[in-house]
């Protein structure tokens, strides 16, 4: 990265563009940006954030584009967007997201890349949460905010600002990008369906885990022998199998998060204690256990730093609670997420009215079969799942299949579920039917607003209305 050049970042306030941008201004380089949602009056508080450290913000239509500048663009991001067709006609330089990324990263002396359907954002912030106790001043790009990194004057904490030469990111199979990084430890959560078919997404994670010095593999995953046999060293963790390096046992859900007892493969056990919810973020945690162990931090350092973990927004996250109703916030957006989530909140009582906003028509499309199986299999009877259609800002997409589609399988397999014309009348129909006891589940990506959402909703239930 030239720190005398001048970046301009179109969709600055993204989740995996803002911690980017973050980074990159930090490291001594101008910063300008655009962003459709500023555009639109969308979260005018992160941008006024952005401004106050420093960013030059400009509308999406172009003026802001000048000829000299890197112009830094998201996958999602079109050539239709002014933006970019001004920096051709300027003959700027255009670099996609994960190009820039894969640059600072592959730069690091030493650099560990979370990769896999799910789980990534959990487990770097755990690994830069151990990093960052055990004075290792990491660098880290997380695609949401780290609750412990969270100050008054750094709300939005999914970058941690330390040394160029420890560099700690999520890695995202969903665009192929996966392929550009060189990982001194590769962390592979799991491998599952998502925006790629198995086949694709097992050669781009085995060749991620065989370009790392040491693969940390997850062996209740039946991916992952396939993925061992690449690696070059491994450390393996699990919930279920014995013969993992790293594996849990005796977990128990507390009113706090969970506890339970980590097993090293040498029989050296530590009594382990979370402040985040379901055993899936206990396969986070060896996951994390393992990354930081391949970079020399002992498992007894690293599982006293885990008891402090305060977690990541919209990860569960309790939103509030009014007039006997508990309002959740989380990112499922995937099976295997909502799996988790439901499973965690399956744990206590409480019927579940579920907000599901999908994260957009192509996802929707591609797991259809997926996304009905594990709605219908994980609800409760009681359960009640409501559906607006799926996140959509413009551009060229499929939209043949949406969430009608998906409410319908619901229902025939015998659950509750509705797709209604927007989130506004999702809104409605929760407070119409919501009961003290229940616990109301906002869930979906690729929207900040949901969070607002869910404030919205706690005020309502508060006032009666």
């Amino acid at each position: 990265m030239n720190q005398d050049q001048s970046y301009f970042f179109c969709g600055v306030g993204g989740s995996g563009m803002l911690p980017l941008a973050l980074i990159v201004k930090a490291r001594g380089a101008a910063v300008e940006g655009s962003d459709r949602a500023l555009d639109q009056g969308r979260t005018p508080e992160k941008f006024d954030w952005l401004r106050g450290q420093g960013f030059t913000l400009h509308p999406q239509d172009g003026s802001g584009v000048r000829a000299g500048q890197v112009v830094v663009a998201t996958g999602a991001v079109e050539d239709t967007v002014p933006d970019i067709r001004a920096a051709k006609s300027a003959g700027a330089r255009i670099l996609t997201r994960p190009e820039l990324l894969s640059e600072l990263f592959n730069g690091a002396g030493t650099s560990v890349g979370v990769a896999g359907t799910s789980g990534k954002s959990t487990i770097t912030g755990m690994i830069a949460w151990i990093l960052h106790r055990a004075g290792r001043e990491p660098t880290v790009m997380n695609g949401a905010v780290m609750k412990n990194f969270v100050r008054p004057d750094q709300p939005f904490a999914s970058a941690l600002i330390g040394g160029p030469d420890l560099f700690v990111s999520e890695v995202d199979e969903s665009d192929g990008s996966i392929a550009r990084y060189e990982p001194t430890v590769a962390v592979i959560s799991n491998v599952s369906l998502d925006h790629k078919s198995m086949d694709e997404l097992r050669a781009l994670f085995g060749g991620f885990a065989g370009r790392a010095t040491t693969a940390v593999l997850n062996l209740d995953d039946a991916e992952t022998p396939a993925l061992a046999k690449q690696a070059r060293a491994t450390i393996t963790f699990a919930l279920d199998h014995p013969e993992a390096d790293l594996r849990a046992e005796n977990l128990a859900p507390t009113a706090a998060g969970m506890t339970f007892r980590l097993i090293e493969t040498d029989g050296a056990a530590h009594d382990a204690a979370l402040r985040v919810p379901g055993a899936h973020n206990v396969a986070n945690a060896l996951a994390a256990v393992g990354a930081v162990k391949a970079l020399g931090v002992s498992v007894a350092d690293a599982v006293a730093a885990l008891g402090d973990f305060s977690g990541i927004r919209r990860r569960l996250e309790v939103a509030g609670q009014a007039g006997g109703v508990t309002v959740i916030d989380d990112f499922a957006h995937n099976p295997d997420k909502i799996t988790a989530t439901l499973n965690t909140l399956h744990a206590f009582p409480g019927r579940l009215l579920i907000l599901f906003q999908p994260h957009g028509f192509g996802p929707l499309k591609l797991m259809k079969a997926e996304f009905i199986d594990v709605f219908a299999r994980l609800m409760n009877p009681d359960d009640v799942l409501l559906m607006p259609e799926p996140v959509y800002y413009g551009g060229t997409t499929d939209r043949s299949v949406g969430s009608g589609d998906i409410a319908g399988g619901v229902t025939a397999a015998g659950r509750h579920a509705e797709a209604l014309p927007d989130r506004a009348a999702c809104g409605e129909r929760l407070i119409q039917v919501a009961r003290p006891g229940d616990r109301i589940l906002v869930m979906g990506a690729r929207d900040d607003t949901l969070s607002e959402f869910a404030a919205d909703l706690l005020k309502r239930l508060d006032a009666g209305v």
